[in-house]
């Protein structure tokens, strides 16, 4: 697929920020317990951080269209910088709290950022409706294969502890600069995207209200992806690595090769989800990719052994975020165009908000038992908002999929 000079920055700058969600989202609880953090207060940061993004996620939706898609990223990769190098300039509880609220960071191994909404909105713009789909499953391939490589690099800190003897702490504090590094180069790419990526505008203002003809089909679509999120925020990578920690006494290095190999899973099974959806239709490939991976989820906590584990987690990552591609695909291809900002913005709100508050409850139940409630109880929500997914849209068809049919 021939890509436009917009769509290879917009995959770049994907890859090069999911690297870095990759490595930071294992480390953060390694990093936060080593510096004397509990498990509660390690659970209230991952919290913050989700809780930071939905708001963040509500301003940029209203402000994006009207300040210009392009300065919109501009200004979040510069708080990406000032996010990463808080971090490594402080070990106080309530300023790491009120910088993990306003900041970037992220917990998990998925992407949710201010960022992509922008982006979301701006990759239907550079293809036709007939390869949306699989253009979305590229860039989610490109950043799942980075969050993997990512999280194999938050081996390092412990590899040069146990080789040359530097305290893991130390490193890991060094890895939030690395992050504000990276986020600078992303500034970089971001100052070479085209005019093109801005909304089309009449007479200096943009065509419509944010959102007009698709405000319901958008609200009853962000009720349903809060559930699922809020299921999701049980068990974000920072919440399943400090369970791995305290259930198998696993390293950060461990941890690290398990959820490379998670990634890796997780990357192909993104080209995967484009051609299923090809053929059965986004909302089916949606749902039954995602109840399989849920019945996982629920078997890993019950795993008398790690190795038993990880293939149940291998398993469960190989198909639970086909729906990712699929669910941006058909967000994007239900709107109107110049609504497609919004959309993204609302529905990533409310998937943020939702998950901002399981984490801090993840946190708790592990500080309480290292049996894995947080799995259990993840992959049965989860199963409940497949089925309202399916029982809702399942006649709400894309162009394309009614002209096929």
């Amino acid at each position: 697929m021939t890509l436009s000079p917009d769509a290879r920055i917009l995959l770049l700058t994907r890859t090069i920020r999911s690297f870095s969600d990759g490595f930071v989202s294992v480390l953060l609880a390694s990093y936060l317990a080593g510096i004397g953090f509990s498990d509660v207060r390690i659970g209230a940061i991952a919290t913050a951080t989700l809780l930071g993004t939905a708001l963040a996620t509500l301003i940029v939706g209203a402000v994006t269209d009207s300040l210009g898609r392009r300065r919109v990223l501009a200004y979040a990769t510069l708080l990406a910088v000032a996010t990463g190098l808080g971090f490594a300039s402080t070990e106080t509880f309530v300023l790491l709290l009120m910088i993990a609220i306003v900041g970037t960071l992220n917990p998990s191994a998925g992407d949710v950022s201010v960022f992509l909404p922008v982006e979301q909105a701006v990759l239907p713009q550079t293809v036709d409706a007939n390869r949306r789909t699989r253009l979305f499953a590229r860039y989610n391939l490109f950043g799942a294969l980075a969050a993997a490589a990512g999280a194999l690099f938050a081996a390092v800190p412990s590899l040069l502890d146990r080789w040359y003897g530097w305290d893991q702490v130390d490193v890991e504090r060094a890895m939030f600069v690395v992050y504000a590094g990276l986020a600078l180069v992303n500034l970089l790419l971001y100052t070479r995207l085209t005019p093109k990526v801005e909304v089309e505008r009449t007479g200096g203002a943009t065509k419509n209200a944010p959102l007009h003809r698709s405000r319901g089909v958008v609200l009853k679509l962000s009720a349903l992806f809060s559930l699922d999120a809020f299921a999701g925020g049980f068990v974000v990578q920072s919440i399943l690595a400090l369970w791995l920690f305290k259930r198998y006494g696993l390293s950060t290095g461990e941890a690290g090769v398990i959820f490379f190999a998670a990634g890796v899973c997780t990357a192909f099974s993104m080209l995967a989800a484009a051609r299923i959806a090809e053929r059965f239709g986004l909302i089916n490939t949606m749902v039954f990719t995602h109840l399989p991976s849920n019945i996982l989820l629920i078997l890993v906590a019950f795993m008398p052994n790690l190795q038993l584990a990880i293939v149940m987690l291998l398993g469960r990552f190989l198909l639970s975020q086909m729906d990712v591609p699929t669910r941006q695909s058909y967000t994007m291809a239900v709107v109107d165009p110049d609504e497609r900002a919004a959309a993204a913005s609302v529905t990533g709100v409310s998937r943020s908000l939702a998950a901002s508050g399981s984490p801090v409850i993840a946190g708790a139940m592990l500080g309480a038992s290292t049996f894995g409630w947080p799995l259990v109880i993840a992959g049965t929500l989860k199963s409940v908002y497949d089925l309202l997914l399916l029982s809702q849209f399942r006649g709400v068809k894309p162009e394309e999929e009614i002209v096929k049919v």
